[in-house]
């Protein structure tokens, strides 16, 4: 009884500040966007045993409609900073003018420590990877690709043409970075330039953002799941618990076509849960071309290292800190 009255306060509140953040003339940033944000996000953090498929239809149309407007306020924040940073003749030297690189840094190692894990048994680190969704500040694929990944090439995909014109003036004046990192203008149902470019990929990073509805993230799931090389890797992020009303849940059954490796549900102020998987080979189709991807077909071993998605709704300085971890 007494969770039961805490997921209708938990309910009733969520369903306060969305009527509060529904009324806002835009969700730029400002006071009021940042000051309701914040309280939203605080109040889905707490662990809860909420199932949101037994709510009520009234309550799971607020759910969808709250979920695009986090999207929609996380877009204009990173249009915000990216044109600020973007105002620097070397824009790559103030990362830290946005007020949550420092997170960035500890998700990025924590991300390469998990491809590392992936990798480990073949000596060798991803060779191209795909950030789809990579929006107009594409840290992850910066800190990444600076720190990290130093020989990889970064292949960031938006639909938005503004946004890869701001992201790529990011790294313009970088030697290093304007040389590996592409951004491509492209609807990923479109499979970006040609049939067969997804299969290149090593690895592919489903932004948050990307299919703020779960029909339409299940919709490129499945386009990726049909063009990917058989073994390559998708990380993607979901939500578990009162942070289903941030963002979409993905379940394993709608990874068709993959095999999903480790689920892993952060316990603290991290957002988002992080669903780590590799496409299944297609028994139909044994002709990939060369063998560049035949090592991912040897097999990849469950994720070890502990790792939590810093909250991709930007706004907040939620640290990481210990998850819970399921694997498959």
């Amino acid at each position: 009884m007494e969770s039961l009255q805490k997921e209708i306060v938990l309910v009733e509140k969520v369903c306060e500040i969305y009527r509060k953040i529904s009324k806002l003339d835009n969700l730029k940033p400002s006071k009021d966007v940042d000051s309701l944000f914040t309280v939203l996000v605080r109040t889905c953090i707490p662990p809860s045993s909420i199932n949101i498929s037994t709510l009520p239809a009234n309550i799971q149309e607020i759910r969808s409609n709250l979920i695009r407007l986090c999207g929609e306020a996380e877009g204009h924040l990173e249009a915000h900073f990216s044109t600020i940073l973007g105002s620097f003749p070397n824009p790559l030297h103030h990362l830290k003018e946005f007020p949550y690189y420092s997170s960035y840094l500890k998700l990025s190692r924590l991300e390469f420590d998990i491809l590392t894990e992936h990798y480990s048994a073949f000596g060798e680190a991803p060779k191209r990877l795909a950030f789809v969704g990579s929006g107009p500040l594409p840290l992850t694929s910066i800190v990444l690709a600076s720190y990290h990944l130093k020989d990889t090439i970064f292949h960031n995909c938006d639909i938005d043409s503004s946004a890869n014109s701001m992201a790529s003036h990011l790294v313009s004046t970088d030697s290093d970075l304007s040389q590996r990192m592409v951004f491509h203008i492209a609807n990923i149902m479109d499979v970006m330039l040609r049939p067969d470019e997804l299969k290149e990929y090593d690895v592919i990073f489903l932004a948050a953002l990307l299919g703020m509805d779960i029909d339409e993230k299940v919709k490129v799931i499945d386009h990726l799941a049909k063009y990917m090389a058989p073994g390559a890797l998708l990380m993607l992020r979901s939500a578990h618990g009162a942070r289903v009303f941030l963002y979409p849940v993905v379940e394993a059954q709608q990874l068709q076509g993959f095999e999903v490796l480790s689920v892993f549900h952060p316990n603290d102020d991290v957002i988002n849960s992080v669903v780590i998987s590799r496409k299944i080979a297609d028994p139909c189709n044994n002709d990939h071309g060369d063998n560049h991807h035949h090592h991912h077909e040897l097999g990849i071993e469950s994720v070890m290292s502990l790792s939590c998605k810093y909250c991709e709704f930007q706004a907040f300085n939620n640290p990481l800190g210990q998850i819970k971890m399921i694997d498959y």
